[in-house]
């Protein structure tokens, strides 16, 4: 027998989820963590609402309530297609991305952690997109431009052409991907999420900005 939601119910979980999505964008990620945790207690027939949990988790960096919210978003979603997306998430085997990853990029040098990073970074990417369709039809495309993209966090470039040859693609296509890639996980230089050095530059800026606001209070206290 299906469950009864009631309509105050639905409402209410619609306008949780609503504002959850704009808390999300704004990287308030506790909060729409709460928000989509309530929308799903109130209505968990409804599958994007799971996904939307799924979504801000990973961007969290909860890999283990992510995936507790893609199994339950994988129980309500009537697309198949989707379905079998998310499912080999739940998988021990890599895809033919990662085997990609795998292959080529400890042949160039590339230490297990980024490379294990670019891999962090192509499980991210396929949660967050959510229900946004994805080509999977041509794997090495995207395993260049993880590649290419994690190479640039950690300050590990090469010619873009060196790249394109290992993976057999274009450079045009490895610069799509890897836009693509800095957009949607809004990725930036020496990101914490995927910066594998010792001493990550961000720090040091992170100390600079809060030893300026102390001097500037410092400088405006009576």
């Amino acid at each position: 027998m299906a469950k009864h939601i009631s309509t105050t119910d639905k409402l209410r979980a619609q306008s949780l989820n609503r504002t959850g999505l704009e808390h999300y964008e704004r990287w308030e990620l506790e909060s729409a963590i709460t928000l989509f945790q309530e929308a799903t207690r109130l209505d968990d027939t409804e599958a994007e609402y799971h996904l939307n949990l799924a979504r801000a988790q990973v961007r969290m960096g909860d890999y283990e309530m992510m995936l507790q919210a893609l199994g339950d978003y994988i129980g309500t979603e009537q697309n198949q297609e989707l379905v079998s997306r998310f499912e080999t998430l739940f998988s021990n085997a890599l895809d033919d991305v990662e085997i990609r990853l795998t292959n080529v990029m400890p042949q160039q040098g590339v230490s297990l952690e980024v490379v294990g990073s670019a891999i962090q970074m192509w499980v991210e990417y396929r949660v967050t997109i959510g229900k946004e369709y994805l080509d999977l039809s041509r794997p090495e495309e995207w395993s260049a431009a993880l590649d290419y993209t994690v190479r640039k966090v950690n300050f590990k470039e090469v010619p873009l052409n060196n790249l394109a040859k290992w993976y057999k693609t274009t450079e045009a296509t490895i610069r799509h991907g890897h836009n693509e890639l800095v957009k949607t996980l809004d990725v930036m230089p020496c990101d914490y999420r995927y910066y594998r050095g010792n001493d990550n530059p961000l720090d040091k800026l992170v100390e600079a900005a809060m030893m300026l606001e102390e001097l500037e209070e410092r400088f405006r206290a009576a």
